[in-house]
């Protein structure tokens, strides 16, 4: 869980050291409850922009609420998956100190430049490059008086507004399965109607421009909670995969966050329409 903060990716590969079969299951498909640095930005940005002011207490108090939040729900599901899916008589974990012996500095450089970094990089890169051709696509071919992106979100918008969010927030967590970080950029694109991604710095422009395409406190609020719980970027799928060698468990590990989110998205529009 700790090393998810960093990279889900990172974190599942981590649950090598988990002897029982049963245990490493749970810990990979439950990793991606918790948030990583692909998402961390945008919930900050959420809360400084409709929340709090950027760098007070209440800030970070209201970050670590939601970080909280993700760790509480990665319990409640390893729970679900031992009494469900993963039933089975419990196993305890032993730590033994191995012996001491002077590092081998070259081979534990080898082994994290080429198992923890270059493997991981070549699965981004391999989701990165397909998925890019297919935003520019989007953005640029026209079908009848909109774009392939423009109609596809509304396409999606009936659904998103359940959830409390619109077609363009869906759309742009869709078409951010290779990275996190591109939802924002793909949201603005959208809104303005562009060709490509674009970035703008600005708090302050990001918000006004939000807020002229209907967000409110509740969207922001939808918008982290999906944030935080959403489907494994596409790098920590290919490496569930791996780690796991089933599909089973791969679709199971995109679909239970995901459905979490989607329950915990509508209850939220549905308390904000009846109160």
């Amino acid at each position: 869980m700790a090393m998810g903060f960093g990279c889900n990716a990172c974190g599942v590969t981590g649950c090598r050291i988990i002897d029982s079969p049963r245990e490493r299951l749970i810990a990979i498909i439950t990793n991606n409850f918790v948030p990583c640095n692909g998402r961390f930005p945008t919930i900050i940005m959420m809360i400084t922009m409709f929340f709090v002011t950027s760098g007070s207490v209440m800030s970070a108090v209201t970050l670590l609420c939601i970080i909280l939040l993700g760790v509480l729900m990665t319990l409640v599901a390893s729970k679900f998956l031992s009494q469900t899916v993963l039933k089975g008589v419990p196993s305890s974990f032993t730590l033994e100190l191995p012996p001491y012996r002077r590092p081998q500095f070259t081979k534990v450089l080898i082994r994290s430049i080429f198992d923890r970094t270059i493997f991981v990089l070549a699965r981004a890169c391999t989701s990165a490059m397909p998925c890019g051709l297919l935003i520019w696509i989007m953005a640029n071919v026209r079908i009848g008086d909109g774009t392939i992106l423009s109609q596809t979100a509304d396409f999606l918008n009936p659904f998103a507004t359940l959830m409390g969010l619109d077609g363009v927030i869906l759309l742009a967590f869709l078409l951010g399965f290779p990275a996190n970080e591109i939802v924002i950029p793909v949201i603005l694109m959208t809104y303005l109607a562009q060709n490509s991604l674009i970035e703008i710095s600005d708090t302050v422009q990001i918000h006004e421009l939000l807020t002229e395409n209907g967000w409110t406190i509740k969207t922001a609020l939808c918008m982290m909670i999906f944030t935080l719980f959403h489907f494994p970027c596409a790098t920590t799928c290919m490496t569930i995969k791996k780690e796991t060698g089933s599909y089973k468990w791969t679709l199971l590990s995109i679909f239970l966050p995901t459905l979490t989110g989607i329950i915990l998205c509508m209850i939220i529009n549905a308390v904000s329409l009846i109160f």
